[in-house]
């Protein structure tokens, strides 16, 4: 039964994939087949979001700008269609099943099998699939780091800079100043030697000398000393083709979680007398990796500071603790900010803006305003407290230059708003694909009113109103104003079902 369902997953992940180009370029190898089991989701963690975006989403993204390569082979094992689908098909990104959690040695073997064969390829990037903060400048400093080395393989660290109690990363051991007789190291002094993980580093009874060789010499480390190092592994590699594949195989389960680590390749080289680097990153929150909520929720607070870091001396971001503003958007917002010497957007305590939204110049949006899909807001325009506005993927909603939508007022769907139009509180407004909505320029619509796929033309005033399937015309009275509309009811239903009680 597990084959069959594995063959079915299988093949449904084939028709996702697009092979990878032998093109030279490199090729990168993201492990996204955990399923992160202390996050306490149904969810794979890797579709967790980062700021609105699914962090193997991010990655990828950041893998295909950082190395200037579209190849990419996406391991995947739990919830692997849902895993699959989420980051979605590209060119030459490839699908990969994990059959079985052996871990992220056999995750890259697996990677390696779809490789073989190809005769260009020499540079392999592997990165974790829940590292939704790293970018593709990090990566890309990476990868010039790596090309101009003389290393068959490079490792990204970080520095921990808390309590290294709480510190569960695998430790980065480096040849120290002198070995286990107390003889200098000579040359050999900051090598790295290999990566041991945390729970591995528990493991050894205290007391006991952890033995380790390194290029003919015995080096020797305690317990209390292995987990005082503070260079930690973020999980993220640069290697050589050539070499990961040639010794991938001797890789072996002999550890506490019975798993083959990907780290252990780094001892194998050492013994092989392929060179090993490791480089420092500079900005340490953008290699965090997650298991469990609160680390995901800190790590969308990081990206929350960057981008008003970003824009805090572009727009009036009221409360930069409570905002969303969609990367798009936040691109449209620094491309708008080089076109003109000011912008004049204004936004209130928790608005939410995603990707689709389009602001223009003096836009004010209030508390607690809600936009989603794609709407475009003129200039000038004041959106006030708790609207919200949003369409579906495939609708379009425009709002034109000086209109003011008032607190509450719920606008959605296929449907436009000319300029200069007021629209006051308790409107409701909806245009569907087959009935989109259109408001005209000078338009007031006030009181309890609902408005559904209909036409309304320039200048017009509608009060306390039902209109459904309606073209509103303007049209001038003997005196020369205009016909208002006002307590337009459509006919009512059910009356024969309501009594007195």
């Amino acid at each position: 039964m597990a084959n069959e369902i594995n063959g079915y997953i299988s093949e449904k992940l084939k028709k996702l994939s697009d092979p990878v180009n032998d093109n030279g370029k490199p090729v990168a190898i993201i492990l996204a087949a955990g399923h992160g089991k202390r996050i306490k989701s149904e969810r794979s963690k890797m579709l967790h979001e980062i700021w609105g975006v699914p962090t193997v989403v991010r990655v990828a993204e950041s893998a295909r700008r950082g190395l200037d390569s579209e190849n990419q082979v996406i391991i995947v094992g739990i919830k692997a269609e849902e895993v699959a689908e989420t980051a979605g098909q590209a060119p030459h990104r490839m699908f990969v099943l994990q059959r079985e959690q052996k871990g992220t040695g056999d995750a890259t073997r697996e990677a390696l099998e779809v490789l073989a064969g190809f005769q260009r390829i020499e540079d392999l990037y592997i990165l974790p699939g829940d590292m939704g903060l790293i970018t593709a400048e990090v990566i890309e400093t990476f990868k010039k780091g790596f090309e101009v080395s003389r290393c068959g393989m490079k490792i990204l660290t970080g520095i921990y800079r808390g309590d290294p109690h709480g510190n569960t990363y695998g430790r980065i051991i480096r040849v120290p100043a002198k070995d286990k007789d107390g003889h200098s190291a000579g040359e050999d002094i900051g090598k790295v030697i290999e990566i041991k993980e945390h729970k591995d580093i528990l493991a050894i009874p205290d007391g006991y000398a952890y033995i380790v060789d390194y290029n003919g010499r015995s080096y020797a480390f305690s317990k209390e000393q292995l987990l005082k190092i503070d260079e930690y592994n973020t999980g993220i590699y640069a290697v050589k083709y050539k070499y990961l594949k040639k010794h991938i195989n001797d890789i072996s389960a002999d550890n506490v979680q019975g798993e083959l680590y990907l780290t252990d390749i780094i001892s194998i080289f050492n013994k092989n007398g392929i060179n090993i680097g490791a480089d420092p990153v500079d900005d340490d929150s953008a290699v965090i990796g997650f298991n469990v909520k609160s680390v995901l929720k800190e790590m969308d607070t990081i990206y929350r500071k960057k981008v008003y870091e970003q824009l805090r001396d572009i727009i009036v971001i009221e409360d930069e603790d409570d905002f969303f503003i969609a990367d798009e958007v936040v691109e449209r917002i620094l491309a708008l900010d080089k076109q003109y010497p000011s912008l004049d957007i204004y936004l209130q305590k928790g608005v939410h803006l995603s990707r689709g939204v389009i602001l223009n110049r003096g836009v004010s949006i209030w508390t607690n305003t809600n936009i989603r899909g794609n709407v475009e807001i003129g200039e000038n325009t004041i959106i006030q407290d708790n609207v919200s506005i949003k369409t579906y993927p495939y609708q379009k909603l425009s709002i034109g230059s000086d209109c003011i939508i008032m607190r509450g007022d719920i606008i959605k769907g296929n449907l436009r708003i000319g300029n200069n139009t007021r629209i006051e509180s308790g409107v409701n407004m909806t245009g569907s694909d087959e009935y989109p909505t259109v408001i005209g320029n000078n338009v007031t619509i006030k009181g309890t009113t609902y408005i559904f796929g209909s036409v309304i033309e320039d200048d017009l005033f509608i009060e306390h109103s039902i209109i459904k399937g309606k073209k509103v015309e303007r049209t001038l009275k003997k005196d020369g104003t205009i016909q208002p509309v006002r307590w337009v009811m459509p006919p009512p239903q059910g009356l024969d079902i309501i009594s007195d009680l």
